[in-house]
């Protein structure tokens, strides 16, 4: 009975959900858990930074594969909004390949500019106060994620944008582009429309990445089998 009861506090401290607020606060002063305040803080925030550096570590290793974007049908990057017209009508006229690998080049580009947030996401994680800590712990599934989105977004952009144009290069997203354009431009009344590619992919890879952290964040807030490293056993299992 004891064990299972140290197993509902320890859940409670790291799933807090609507309605458990008063069971918390009863399983804390029945057990002494405020007397130990700082102790547990300081061992529940370590516990959710090691939680977060697994969780980062396999969405950022998950997207920076081959077909890391493309072949997940959740972030893969697809042609521009503002030039679905420009696709629509190269593959009426016979010019679908063109398409085709104009939108694979630039998953390929994301894929490789990916690994830079890693570090990245290392320094938020160091940089995470107690105060950061309740606030991930108190709020919902995606908390974490969203704790990220804001403190790294903009460091984030800054690096993979440089990546992406030289790796769009490399990998051929701009010759694919270009190619694809002068295609539709040279069809009678055809006029290409201005675009800034490498902020469309850039922003397209950061949203794909973010939604692999938040798809990590609810496993390990819902699977004990996720939980996989002395730490996260020893807090998740109080």
């Amino acid at each position: 009975m004891k064990k299972l009861f140290g197993l509902v506090i320890g859940f409670l401290l790291f799933f807090p959900t609507s309605g458990n607020t008063g069971l918390l606060d009863t399983v804390k002063q029945e057990t002494g858990v405020t007397q130990q305040k700082s102790t547990d803080d300081t061992t529940i925030a370590s516990g959710l930074k090691e939680a977060l550096s697994i969780g980062t570590k396999n969405a950022v290793t998950s997207v920076s594969q081959t077909n890391g974007y493309f072949g997940n049908t959740m972030i893969k990057i697809l042609m521009p909004e503002k030039i679905q017209n420009v696709a629509s009508v190269l593959g009426k006229l016979g010019y679908q390949k063109q398409v085709d690998d104009f939108v694979l080049s630039m998953n390929r580009a994301a894929e490789k500019a990916a690994p830079q947030a890693a570090s990245i996401f290392v320094g938020a994680i160091k940089a995470m106060t107690l105060e950061d800590a309740e606030g991930i712990l108190t709020g919902g599934d995606t908390s974490a994620t969203d704790y990220f989105k804001k403190k790294t977004s903009d460091n984030i952009y800054t690096a993979f944008k440089p990546i992406i144009s030289s790796s769009m290069n490399e990998v051929g997203v701009t010759r694919s582009y270009k190619a694809m354009m002068d295609k539709y431009t040279a069809l009678p009344f055809m006029k290409s429309q201005p675009f800034d590619l490498d902020h469309y992919v850039t922003n397209k890879a950061m949203d794909g990445l973010f939604y692999m952290i938040g798809q990590e964040e609810k496993k390990i807030r819902t699977n004990p089998a996720a939980r996989v490293t002395e730490l996260l056993k020893k807090v998740f299992g109080k």
